[in-house]
């Protein structure tokens, strides 16, 4: 448990510094490495990646989008990562042994980060970041290395060549079209500077118009009446109808051609609508009759079962009665455990003293110490008689001496005085 309760807090303060490292560089900083990992998969397929790095023999599934940018299966991400990272290293020129599953990871990952530095590229985090299989710094050795297999393959970026595509112009008739103003005035300028020929000067329109409205005051009377033929009047129209029609250009952002749209889809989801209302009003009698049999099914298997029901019932009451009659007694005996426990850690202590003046009661240690201390005084005892006796000896040759001397001394001064005397 503290173990885990280490891991998460380490994990928790490797998020919040993988935070605080994002909002320092920015708040696109999270999304980046989703963007860096599209660009390693076009670098992959640009490489054929799935046909040369053998995926299929290492039972390895083509990458998605953001594989290596969400946590998967960290133990098939890692295998993954050391499986590219050997075969992009090997595609840059670099010799490279590819990886078994059962590797060192640390080994296989400093291996990787000491490649990468020789082709000079500067690694700044440390190497416990590519455990995980995946994020940011996965995708930044495996971006790396894909570059250098690209240069070592002489691939060149080229600029994008777009297709150009031609607007269709389509001709609407007087009738359909309606024009606003300003695309009106639109159109007849680029006729006015395509058509050179086609120009009508306003001054004499206005002098046309003048002498018409002045023929108009002044024949009145013979205006009532129409002379003009009606064959020539319709071979007229035939022959000013084509100038007559506009040509605009379709704008996908007109609000009409949405509604033109909206109405089609309409009408198409009315058609539609038409066909299925009958096969969903029958799929809908279908579910309402099966349901019926079900509850009616089911009514009947709720009266006849209704004796076990409530046999169950009973069993379950009495279960409860005698789960609470266990609690009660589970408790009684978590008690008695208790007061067993400490009684066997006294009766443990007393067999304990026991032993120990056992022990030193059979114990012959002592007794043998006792003895050897015994003889060692007898030693020492004889030894001290032997000295007496020694000392005594000298003692008694010494007095023995003196008392010699002394005699001798005593003889000496008695015989002079008796030669004295008889003289």
């Amino acid at each position: 448990m503290a173990d885990e309760a280490a891991g998460g807090a380490r994990r928790g303060g490797e998020e919040l510094e993988a935070a605080a490292a994002a909002a320092e560089r920015g708040p696109g900083a999270a999304y980046h490495m989703f963007a860096m990992m599209e660009d390693l998969l076009e670098k992959l397929k640009l490489l054929n990646y799935e046909e040369e790095a053998a995926l299929r023999r290492h039972h390895l599934r083509p990458l998605s989008r953001h594989y290596f940018a969400l946590p998967i299966n960290p133990g098939e991400q890692f295998y993954m990562f050391c499986t590219l990272a050997a075969w992009l290293i090997t595609k840059a020129g670099h010799p490279f042994e590819q990886p078994q599953e059962y590797d060192d990871p640390n080994a296989t990952i400093s291996n990787i980060l000491s490649e990468l530095r020789s082709f000079g590229r500067s690694v700044d985090f440390p190497p416990s970041k590519l455990k995980a299989g995946y994020g940011e710094q996965a995708c930044y050795v495996l971006d790396c290395l894909a570059e250098e297999a690209l240069k070592h393959t002489d691939f060149s970026w080229k600029r994008p060549a777009y297709p150009t595509e031609e607007l269709e112009e389509e001709a609407i008739t007087e009738d359909d079209a309606e024009l606003t103003l300003n695309k009106l005035e639109e159109e007849i300028e680029e006729e006015e500077t395509d058509n050179e020929e086609n120009f009508i000067d306003l001054n004499v329109l206005k002098a046309q118009t003048y002498r018409s409205d002045m023929n108009e005051s002044t024949k009145q009377e013979e205006i009532l009446e129409s002379t003009t033929d009606a064959a020539e009047w319709n071979l007229e129209v035939e022959r000013v109808l084509p100038q007559l029609k506009v040509t605009i250009r379709t704008d996908n952002k007109d609000w009409r051609i949405h509604i033109d749209q909206m109405h089609q889809h309409k009408d198409g989801i009315e058609s539609a609508l038409k066909e299925t209302r009958g096969y969903l009003d029958k799929l809908h009698n279908e579910i309402s009759r099966t349901l019926e049999k079900v509850n009616s099914r089911e009514k009947y298997l709720n009266n006849q079962l209704e004796h076990l029901v409530q046999e169950y019932r009973t069993a379950q009451a009495q279960l409860s009665e005698a789960k609470e009659k266990y609690q009660q007694g589970s408790g009684g005996v978590t008690e008695r455990t208790r007061t067993l426990s400490e009684i066997t850690e006294v009766l443990e202590k007393v067999k304990q003293e026991m032993e120990e003046k056992g022990s030193s009661m059979t114990d012959g240690a002592p007794l043998v110490k006792i003895k050897q201390a015994l003889t060692k005084l007898k030693q020492e005892t004889v030894q001290m008689d032997i000295r007496i006796g020694v000392v005594e000896h000298t003692l008694l040759q010494s007095k023995l001496k003196e008392k010699s001397n002394m005699t001798r001394d005593m003889h000496a001064t008695m015989i002079p005085e008796t030669t004295i005397g008889a003289y």
